[in-house]
């Protein structure tokens, strides 16, 4: 571009410039092609590295670089500095514009690299330009074409340089820069317009000093000194300037004048550098150097005697710098030098250890500045110390004092493998302090010999002598001893530690291994003496194994961690967090590795980090050495998985506990939040860190309670003391909701029965990390109702899990649950219907639930992950189990006695008694549980977990499907369907894989299953065929595995079909609609809807054998379901539309959706109730175990035989269990049809229970008393769900209260155990079974559930209620009619009989009616406490005896009402002799009488009878007795009443007999005997028949009338007849 040397616009010429528009594009590819990228030591600078130099080229800078360089008068440099703030845009950056030259750029560059300033981008275009005489800017071309200019004049070189610096560019800096640059670029300038005259000078100094024959010097000296300065100028030094000194009488004067390059302005007196017998000499001169590589220049000066005669001396002073040639020349090809060395090598001619060749390679390695001030014999000297230094592993140094006085120069070499830049540093370090010196330059030599050469120059502090630097010998060996010292490599000092060690922890081997393994980084961060500690802890990492090392340093408060890691990494963001919880911030972090000499590759991570600001620091060095301990086993179990990560790990440091110890608070804050506790875990465990002395104090109360082996043997007092010391912290707290929490915590220590927090045996939960809490549940108030008797809390990192208990012999299945935050809410739930459902076995409910906190993570592989997933689920399933057995007491085989689990402090009684079984997720896992109790020596063995290999396979016995299967079969008999023959409609919930669903819809050949549904399916078969769908469902029954996927297709009806539930829509062809009763229009609907359709079937039977809740009560809302999986499908009650519903699974139907079906018309029990089989034969098992177990122990039964005895009983116990099924079926149905009646009575039953038991209404689902009075004034009694319920929970009150008593030890009693086991045990071991460990439970469990199911729910609270007696004396008359009567043969024979549910329940309530009243009987006339052995004895074979002549005694309308209901019996289906003993039953009641009074009288019982029934009959007391039955029974009042008429009326009876018998002849009949009394009290006889005509007459059989009846038939009396026989 050219400028118009006429314009005088310069605003105009600036803006042409910088237009972007107007730029032509050569200007700005010279700034892109002359590019650089950034340089310097500066951290920063890699990043910034990569800078676009298109994105620099900008209007701005190209305007600012114009205004630089516009003017350049008198060829000045331009310089400007722009600041990062500065307006201009493009800071910070430098702009230069000056003369093209050779040195221009390295000096530039020199000069930012020693004031510190790093730039990112340079930029040197150079410009052909054209100056007017006054400097201004008048063209402008590019290089290339200045030999073609279109402007005549000089066109001269300048390159235009930017250069953008970092944008962090120190300002003091860059001040320098801006003061230090524009002198620089004046030096260059002026060493580049002398160079030819410098040149020209030394050439002419040669030529001089050769011919010069002053004779002061020898010529030898002259030609030397000649070469020497002929091979300088030669390319072999740089001249940047010269100038010519005169020294008069010692005073050196300079010419000006004669300056040349960096000296031509240089003035003032300089010291003498040349003695008289010196020609030449070399010296570091102390003048500042930027030129070209920036070193000090040397200075060479020449002596000259002055020709002039005064005497005076001239020094030609040259300054320069050696080339790259010269330092690498051939010292015998240097002028001078050569001759030295030569004569050094001449010197070891005669001696043959120093061979020249060897010698001379020392002599190469000598900076070439130094050999000018060598002599010969000092070469020889220095050369011979090298070679002896060989291969030592030390140091050798040489110094020399410059004369000049301003350095000192210092040779040191060291073994080549011992060079390092540490090493380097550390000397340099060295020799600066030593020196006092303010600065150092150095160079370098490494070759292939065995030494390293370094050359320092230490730059001596200002003032300084030469004479006062101690270069001497000693100085030199002393400070060559350091310099040895600091050439010792970290691998020497490693192996020489290793070796100082006694105890000889680290081999010389293992150290030398380590030397050349560990990384410098590593060497350059660790002391070899920690190494050594580092070593040993290396050596013994065992692979996938972890050490911590923790070191508080006092001096700043901060410490450094040391993470060890044997065979595996960690990343940063794995262990960031886990020092984050123990309350640290980590400041620095730095990774190293190293392989072990066994190849094992450790890892090892070292951290700076620094305690939160609110955690006291050790204040001891003995609180520093167990704070460290504390923190790195904390740290280490944080990473082995044994400790979570959360805040309570601060509590390590604020509280200075062990990380057990904090495991120990964390597991009371996990069960106090899955107690439903209101406040979250992050603000508990802020509490704690706020409280860290409560913290403590709780810590101290729990070891105080359960330490088995305390320091102080007053563990009681320990306890009183710490219980005193936390509630002294709470009473001082302000804050409730602290309160609440602190207290919660001590509840919770206070609540603790057991632990095993302080086992140690290898195989224990305990020493796998698992805590396990035992909790006397009824102490903690922050539990929901129920709350059950015993609570067990199992916590890991890796599981949680509880089980509850509601007594002391309990069982239940154990669940694998999924839900995390509230499992204990889950089992809680489950575990209410475990009760009710236990209520017909020996043990009282029990649930226990797991779940996993760590599963596996998905790889993709569906297969694999649920492998995966499964094993984690078996091992945390088996740490559950061991966790229960850590705390669980145990039993000797051979003694009986209660062994308390070792190192386990027992705060309750013994409690032995712990069994498992499955439930889901867990349904195959009985075999590993027996595993973990074998393991443990528990005394149950395999009868441990039910269901196992060596037991009863609940699947392949159908049990549970069958039980239910008999809920479904009474609820279809009583509406006249026999399901066993006749078809039927079902819908269900599972598939065929399934046990409960699988087996269910196999046990009848007439199921038609039009629908089924589980978690994958949706199965649709609107109109099968019942024969041909049974026998599919039995194929794929008996597949391994199945699916409804796997079903038969073809044999599917018409529009049916199996459709995946991930499919968005599924059709619904018009079969489907009809089936389901689904509106005409919908032919499509998405999975959820459709199941909700099934569920809303119109069919015969809904069949659950499913998992989740699918139907609630319409007021209920989902939340209160408490099953979210389910929400999208579940439906009301009232809306189902199904007849039956059989719950062969738990939980299908919320309780109050049980009652609202019900009550809607439906048939249904309760889930606890249908699938109580599976739990029953469990039970059965479990004490069949126990039995044969003690046999085998005896040596009675051999162990290879329990395997197929347990076997050979399989169906002997399947037929025990469904009998149970059957008699509570029995008893519900018969209840059912009697509930409406029974409503006041059971009424008074559940408020006793909710009064005196602590039975939970609501909970229970049991109506409230506004609800009864409702279905009273309706006339309904309660729902077959709620008769189930309440029938559960009397069982299981009267066992408890049976269990308080002695009753169950007593022969009458104990005599009915043999029953409940096979037979093949009762024929070989019945005094074994007499012993059995659980014999009272099994007694009390087989009477309690003969007397509900035979006598009815109400029997014995009723008794208790009328009479005034307690439930044992109601047990104990149960048991003596029940032997008296066979009133169980009897019961026996009606359901085996087959008859309609009308006539059976008709049958069964007339029984009842027998046990009633020879109840009362019994406790009205004999004493009490009965006697039941006795009074057995005493009837039983009498009444047998009597039985079969009842119909000999029964006389008129007696007899006619007994003949009647027989033969109405036998025609609905009743044999004959059932038929009339259920008929006679209520009069066989008589015979207590009968056989009392002829006992008392000592007639024969045959006499007695005879005239007692005809005493019946002539007074027609059967009438009465038939009306009082008929009066209302409202409430109690008239309940009451009606029993008393009844009394009155036995007991006049029997009063009558003894006076009728008082009269009679033993040979006359009863008539005759009658009417031989009427005629002796024919008066009083008289009197009351006219009164019991006219009552008769009148029709009226209300309670007044019977009262006054009964009144009158005792007025015929004349004796109390109220004696006993006794």
């Amino acid at each position: 571009m050219t400028i118009d040397p006429g314009a005088t616009h310069v605003a105009e010429l600036c803006t042409t410039f910088t237009q972007g528009a107007d730029v032509p594009d050569w200007i700005s590819k010279a700034y892109i092609d002359s590019y650089r990228g950034s340089h310097g030591d500066v951290r920063e600078a890699p990043e910034t590295s990569r800078v676009n130099p298109n994105a620099l080229v900008t209007p701005a800078m190209l305007s600012a670089h114009y205004r630089l360089g516009q003017c350049r008068p008198n060829g000045r440099n331009c310089v400007r500095v722009y600041p990062a703030d500065d307006p201009a845009g493009f800071g910070p950056a430098l702009q230069i514009v000056t003369d093209h030259g050779g040195m221009v750029m390295d000096s530039i560059t020199v000069l930012l690299h020693r004031l510190g300033v790093t730039y990112t981008a340079m930029m040197t275009p150079v410009f052909m330009v054209l100056r007017s005489p006054t400097g201004e800017l008048l063209g402008v071309e590019p290089r290339a074409s200045s030999t073609s200019h279109s402007i005549e004049g000089t066109w001269v070189g300048e390159v235009w340089i930017y250069i953008q610096l970092l944008p962090a560019v120190d300002s003091k800096s860059l001040a320098e820069v801006e003061q230090l640059l524009p002198r620089t670029l004046v030096d260059v300038q002026r060493v580049a317009a002398d160079a030819a005259a410098l040149n020209a000078t030394l050439s002419g100094l040669a030529a001089d000093v050769k011919t010069n024959k002053e004779g002061h010097f020898s010529a030898s000296d002259r030609d030397d000194v000649a070469a020497l300065l002929h091979w300088l100028g030669n390319g072999n030094f740089l001249l940047l300037g010269y100038q010519r000194c005169r020294v008069h009488y010692g005073l050196v004067s300079c010419d000006r004048s004669t300056g040349l390059g960096v000296l031509r302005a240089r003035t003032g007196s300089r010291p003498r550098l040349t003695d008289d017998n010196e020609l030449l000499v070399l010296a570091q001169a102390a003048v500042g150097n930027y030129l070209r590589y920036g070193a000090y220049p040397y200075a060479i000066a020449v002596r000259e005697y002055d020709d002039g005669g005064d005497g005076g001396i001239i020094e030609h002073r040259f300054v320069g710098l050696f080339t790259v040639a010269a330092m690498n020349a051939d010292v015998l090809e240097i002028p001078s030098i050569s001759h030295r060395v030569r004569a050094a090598l001449a010197m070891a001619n005669s001696d043959p250890i120093y061979p020249g060749q060897l010698l001379l390679d020392v002599i190469q390695t000598v900076p070439r500045s130094e050999l000018f001030t060598l002599s010969a014999e000092r070469l020889f000297t220095m050369a011979k110390e090298v070679v002896d230094l060989g291969s030592g592993r030390r140091a050798l140094l040489f110094l020399r004092a410059d004369r000049l006085q301003y350095f000192v120069s210092c040779l040191v070499y060291v073994p080549r493998d011992r060079y390092t830049t540490g090493v380097r540093l550390q000397i340099e370090d060295i020799l600066v302090r030593e020196f006092g010196g303010t600065q150092v330059e150095f160079t370098a030599r490494v070759s292939e010999s065995p030494w390293a050469l370094m050359h320092f120059m230490v730059r001596l502090s200002e003032g300084a002598a030469t004479g006062s630097v101690d270069v001497s010998e000693g100085n030199r060996i002393r400070i060559q001893a350091m310099l040895s010292e600091a050439a010792r490599t970290w691998s020497d000092r490693l192996i020489a530690a290793a070796a100082s060690f006694s105890e000889g922890s680290v081999s010389y081997a293992e150290a030398e291994h380590y030397a050349a393994t560990f990384s410098e980084t590593y060497k350059q961060a660790v002391t070899p003496a920690d190494a050594i500690d580092h070593i040993a802890i290396i050596k013994e990492l065992a692979d996938d194994s972890v050490k911590l090392v923790f070191f508080e340093r006092k001096a700043d408060g901060f410490a450094q961690l040391t993470w060890f890691l044997g065979g595996r990494s960690a990343s940063l963001s794995q262990l960031l967090p886990m020092l984050q919880s123990m309350g640290v911030v980590v400041l620095e972090e730095r990774p190293f590795t190293v392989a072990r000499t066994d190849g094992l590759p450790v890892w090892i991570y070292q951290f700076k980090i620094s305690p939160h600001p609110t955690i006291p620091l050790a204040s001891t060095a003995n609180e520093r050495e167990l704070t460290a301990k504390r923190f790195s086993d904390a740290v280490t179990a944080i990473w082995q998985g044994r400790v979570e990560i959360d805040r309570f790990n601060e509590l390590v440091m604020r509280a200075r506990l062990t990380w057990q110890q904090v495991v120990l608070l964390r597991a009371y804050a996990k069960y106090l939040r899955q107690a439903g506790f209101n406040y979250s875990q992050s603000y508990i465990e802020s509490v704690l860190n706020e409280h860290p002395s409560t913290a403590r104090s709780l810590v101290a109360l729990f070891e105080a309670l359960f330490d088995p082996s305390p320091l102080s043997s007053s563990t009681n007092c320990d306890a009183q003391a710490a219980a005193a010391a936390v509630a002294a912290d709470i009473d001082a707290l302000v804050s409730l909701d602290t309160d609440r929490i602190l207290r919660a915590f001590a509840s919770l220590v206070q609540a603790t029965l057991r632990t095993n927090y302080f086992v140690t045996q290898k195989f224990s939960a305990r020493s796998k990390g698992v805590l396990v809490l035992k909790l006397d549940a009824q102490l903690i108030n922050e539990l929901p109702l129920p709350r059950p008797k015993f609570e067990i809390f199992v916590y890991s990192p890796r599981v949680e899990g509880v089980h509850l208990r509601f007594g002391a012999v309990a069982r239940g299945g154990l669940r694998w649950s999924d839900r995390l935050d509230d499992f204990r809410t889950e089992i809680l739930g489950l575990v209410k219907a475990q009760a009710v459902k236990n209520a017909v076995i020996v043990p009282v409910g029990a649930k226990g639930g797991f779940v996993l906190k760590r599963p596996p993570l998905p790889t993709g592989d569906a297969a694999a992950d649920r492998d995966a997933m499964r094993a984690e689920g078996i091992a945390c399933y088996q740490l559950f189990i061991s966790g229960l057995l850590d705390i669980t007491d145990n039993v000797d085989h051979a003694t009986g006695k209660v062994n308390a689990p070792p190192q386990v402090v027992r705060r309750d009684s013994d409690d032995a008694y712990l069994v498992v079984a499955a439930d889901k997720g867990t349904a195959t896992f009985s075999d590993i549980a027996n595993d973990v109790a074998k393991s443990y020596g528990f005394w149950l063995g395999d009868a441990f977990a039910s269901g196992g290999s060596v037991g009863y396979d609940h699947k392949a016995m159908g049990i549970t499907a069958k039980g239910a299967w008999e809920a479904v079969k009474r609820h279809f008999r009583e509406m006249g369907v026999d399901t066993q023959n006749e078809d039927f409609t079902v819908v269900g919930i599972g598939d065929m894989s399934g046990d409960v669903f699988g087996n269910g819809m196999l046990l009848s050949k007439h199921i038609r299953l039009i629908a089924a549904f589980d978690h994958r399916h949706v199965f649709l078969d609107p109109d099968p065929d019942a024969a041909v769908s049974w026998a599919e469902r039995q194929r794929m029954f008996d597949l391994p595995r199945s699916s409804w996927d796997d079903y038969n297709k073809s044999l599917i009806s018409e529009g049916g079909g199996v459709y995946s539930r991930e499919q968005k829509a599924i059709p619904t062809s018009p079969q489907v609609r009809t089936a389901l009763g689904i509106d005409g229009e919908v032919t499509e609907m998405a999975p959820p809807n459709l199941i909700r359709a099934i569920l809303q079937a119109p069919v015969d039977l809904l069949f659950n054998g499913g998992i989740g809740t699918y139907i609630k009560a319409e007021t209920e809302s989902v939340a209160d379901v408490g099953d979210r999986a389910n929400d999208p499908v579940r439906v009301n009650a009232n809306q189902v539309r199904a007849k039956v519903i059989g719950e062969g699974g738990n939980l299908g139907v919320t309780a109050l959706g049980r009652v609202e079906f019900d009550l809607s018309g439906g048939r249904i029990n309760t889930d606890a109730m249908d699938n109580s089989a599976g739990v029953d034969c469990s039970d059965h098992e479990v004490n069949i175990k126990i039995l044969i177990d003690s046999l085998v122990t005896a040596g009675k039964v051999k162990v290879e035989e329990r395997k197929h005895l347990l076997e050979s009983m399989t169906d002997e116990v399947a037929r025990l269990v469904l009998t149970d099924n059957e008699d509570q079926n029995d008893l519900i149905g018969t209840s059912r049809a009697n509930a409406a009646n029974m409503l006041s009575v059971h009424a008074m039953q559940i408020k006793y229970l909710v009064d005196e038991r602590g039975v939970n209404r609501e909970l229970e689902a049991l109506p409230s008393e506004k609800e009864i009075q409702r279905r009273s004034e309706a006339g309904i009694g309660l729902t077959s769900p709620e008769l189930s319920t309440l029938m559960a929970h009397v069982k299981l009150a009267l066992k408890e209260q049976m269990l308080a008593t002695e009753l169950p030890d007593q022969d009458v009693f104990v005599s009915r155990l043999p029953r409940y086991f096979p037979k093949p045990l009762r024929e070989r071991f019945t005094p074994e079974i007499r012993s059995h460990q659980l014999r009272r439970e099994i007694v009390t469990t087989m009477l309690i559930n003969d007397l509900v199911d035979t006598a009815g729910i109400s029997y014995a609270f009723r008794i208790a209620e009328d009479i005034g007696v307690g439930p044992i004396d109601a047990i104990r008359t149960y048991v003596a009619t029940d032997a008296i009567f066979g009133v169980g043969d009897v019961l026996r024979r009606i359901r085996a009989a087959n008859l309609s549910v009308v006539l059976s329940d008709r049958m069964t309530l007339d029984t009842r009616r027998l046990i009633d009243r020879a109840g009362r009987w019994l406790l009205n006339y004999r004493p009490q406490p009965l006697a039941v052995g006795a009074e057995i004895n005493r009837f039983a074979a009498k009444v047998k005896a009597l039985t079969p002549r009842m119909s000999e005694w029964l006389r008129g309308d007696d007899q006619a009402i007994v003949e009647q209901q027989a033969t109405e019996f036998v025609s609905q289906g009743a044999p004959e002799d059932l038929a009339y003993r259920v008929a006679v039953g209520l009069y066989r009641y008589s015979l207590l009488d009968i056989i009392d009074i002829a006992d008392i009288t000592e007639l024969d019982p045959a006499e007695v009878a005879d005239t007692y029934f005809s005493l019946m009959d002539r007074l027609g007391t059967d009438g009465l007795l038939t009306a009082v039955s008929k009066l209302p029974q409202n409430d109690r009042w008239h309940s009451l009443a009606r029993l008393a008429i009844r009394d009155d009326i036995y007991a006049s009876l029997r009063s009558l007999c003894f006076d009728v018998l008082a009269v009679g002849e033993p040979d006359e009949s009863g008539e005759e005997k009658i009417a031989e009394w009427e005629h002796i009290s024919a008066s009083r006889v008289e009197r009351a028949r006219l009164m019991l005509a006219e009552i008769h007459a009148s029709g009226e059989k209300d309670l007044a009338t019977l009262s006054v009846a009964a009144r009158q038939i005792r007025r015929m009396t004349r004796t109390s007849g109220r004696g006993s026989s006794g």
